[in-house]
């Protein structure tokens, strides 16, 4: 049996997928040694070589791409699921005067942030800082951050909590380059070789196989590893970034990724 090291995120559409795979499937040839970790920290430790298989922002994938392979599965991509720019105040408007809390600096949504501001802000550079993706909104919902960019199950709650849309950054990337929203992949260390990772992507599918044949999508897995433990909000989740692109990026796939490569020096 081949040990090897796997981080994914705590997101339901993350445990969704990997699920099966993390507690073991039957015949599989793998033993995986899991970390569960924010985005931006999983970013970082494949850009470290920390890790043999990871689930990272597709905005990361032209810094790592010499030592790992990018896989055509496992990853969240598609059409209206993009992060939000949300303000803490309501009426919104965006104040060029103010920092933007991001969720990492290598993270797809602060690439599509800066896609958005230099197409819509006629300023040279945003001023921006970085935090955990919990923390962004933490900071919105306390009044801390004037504005900020949010992602993963918080997507679903800012009307709730009272926040103002500035922009929906992933309607914004749609309309302006015709192509689905490049979110994250999965990605496989070269060294590895190329059967052993054409088998992770083979257990990867399998995975989300036995996750969909489940008659209730939300497992007690999923539910103790999400941020919000709401049953409603978590299938929310798992149908907005669990697509068909998951199973297979397909040319379209491929072609957003080109474009967000394009743009990872805003």
């Amino acid at each position: 049996m081949i040990s090897l090291r796997l981080g994914i995120s705590t997101c339901p559409n993350d445990t969704f997928i990997y699920e099966a795979l993390v507690r073991g499937m039957d015949g599989s040839p793998f033993q995986w040694d899991v970390t569960f970790a924010d985005v931006q920290t999983l970013n970082e430790m494949v850009l470290a070589g920390e890790l043999d298989v990871a689930k990272v922002s597709c905005g990361v994938l032209p810094l790592v791409q010499k030592d790992y392979e990018l896989l055509s599965c496992g990853g969240a991509m598609g059409y209206g699921c993009g992060p939000l720019l949300l303000s803490s105040k309501t009426p919104a408007s965006f104040d060029l005067s103010k920092e933007t809390v991001l969720p990492g600096k290598n993270t797809t949504a602060s690439l599509l942030f800066r896609f958005w501001f230099a197409k819509t802000q006629g300023a040279k550079a945003p001023r921006v800082s970085y935090a955990f993706f919990n923390e962004v909104y933490d900071g919105l919902l306390k009044g801390q951050n004037a504005q900020g960019v949010v992602i993963h199950e918080k997507r679903f709650t800012w009307e709730r909590d009272h926040l103002g849309l500035l922009a929906d950054l992933g309607a914004f990337w749609e309309a302006e380059t015709k192509s689905p929203i490049p979110l994250g992949c999965s990605v496989a260390k070269k060294t590895l070789g190329s059967a052993t990772i054409a088998t992770v992507e083979s257990e990867i599918r399998r995975s989300l196989d036995l996750a969909y044949a489940r008659p209730e999508p939300v497992s007690e897995f999923i539910r103790e590893k999400a941020q919000i433990p709401d049953d409603t909000v978590i299938l929310k989740h798992i149908r907005m970034f669990v697509t068909d692109f998951t199973r297979d990026m397909g040319e379209s796939g491929r072609k957003a990724l080109k474009i967000l490569a394009e743009h990872v020096s805003l």
